[in-house]
């Protein structure tokens, strides 16, 4: 976070400037999101499958000059950018956060299918990007509760998506009302299975931020299948899962959580749609039959409420 923050700095961004961040769930993302934070910039979170025209609209709506992305959405942006104000443009790579086995495993499956970037391209590497700011030791600025912390878009349903720009109050009170109302006084330590998008506010503000800010750790998700999802939660042990009711549904279905132990998950939560009484039953017998002591519980929000703002009970 301190090199990213630093290399921001480098580029010329101060306070109050906007910043597109148009990627997955990948330690790069959480990387800019927080060092923009430090240097008193907001970040402009988008949905990388974005079409041109929406990506071209969020970069002038929020007035970026710079977007940071995924090499593998780099040519949307090179087809819109002389639409828009854009001035630097940093790439990072999946790979650029994997180990070097699984880097291996990566390029001859995956990063096979990524369009190359022109080596004359106008951008800047994440390696570059990286190591830019190793000259800066003054960048860090002073934030109040009520200065913005991010923009999150919503879901468009009364129109034209809008641009929702949330405090650092909103999004701190949202980590610890999230964590005093799961029922435990400390998550430190503990797994959540970070599925939810960072570009969402389900995703960054209880998936992510959430557990964080009080000790806890993110399996981060880049993309969601239910066959990874499955192995994930198994392999990492998780201790919370949050989702929408169609990720619980392609999850009753998996043949291959069959007869695994899930007694290590504390809390499981549902937001983002309505979860139906029929699935509420289903997801609580699938639960018990998996060695779970909880049950699910469904929480209900806004983007303009950083999603949850309220949460059923533990006991009824």
């Amino acid at each position: 976070i301190e090199a990213a923050a630093k290399g921001l700095y480098h580029m010329g961004i101060r306070k109050g400037d906007k910043v597109t961040i148009c990627m997955a769930n990948t330690p790069q993302a959480l990387d800019c999101f927080y060092a923009l934070n430090r240097i008193g910039a907001i970040p402009n979170m988008i949905h990388p499958l974005s079409a041109e025209k929406e990506i071209e609209f969020y970069l002038n709506e929020s007035g970026s000059m710079t977007a940071i992305t995924l090499d593998q959405f780099y040519h949307k942006f090179a087809s819109v950018r002389k639409n828009t104000k854009l001035v630097n443009m940093v790439i990072a790579s999946i790979k650029d956060a994997l180990s070097p086995s699984v880097k291996a495993g990566y390029l001859v499956t995956e990063g096979r299918k990524i369009p190359k970037i022109p080596s004359d391209a106008p951008v800047i590497r994440w390696k570059d990007f990286w190591a830019m700011g190793s000259d800066i030791y003054e960048y860090e600025v002073t934030r109040s509760a009520d200065e913005a912390a991010v923009i999150l878009y919503s879901g468009g349903t009364t129109g034209t998506t809008k641009g929702i720009m949330l405090s650092n109050l909103n999004f701190n009170a949202l980590g610890m009302q999230t964590i005093a109302a799961s029922g435990y006084g400390s998550v430190a330590g503990m797994k959540m299975l970070s599925v939810m998008p960072v570009f969402h506010g389900f995703g960054l503000g209880v998936c992510i931020h959430a557990m964080l800010i009080n000790g806890g750790r993110c399996i981060l998700v880049p993309r969601f299948t239910p066959k990874s999802y499955a192995r994930d939660l198994v392999k990492h042990r998780c201790n919370f899962i949050a989702g929408v009711p169609t990720l619980y549904e392609a999850l009753l279905r998996l043949p291959d959580i069959e007869g695994k132990d899930l007694s290590c998950l504390k809390g499981v939560f549902s937001g983002g749609d309505s979860l139906s009484v029929e699935l509420k039953k289903k997801l609580d017998k699938f639960l018990y039959d998996h060695n779970a002591a909880v049950q699910v519980r469904e929480g209900y929000g806004t983007t303009e409420t950083v999603t949850a703002c309220c949460l059923t009970p533990p006991h009824m």
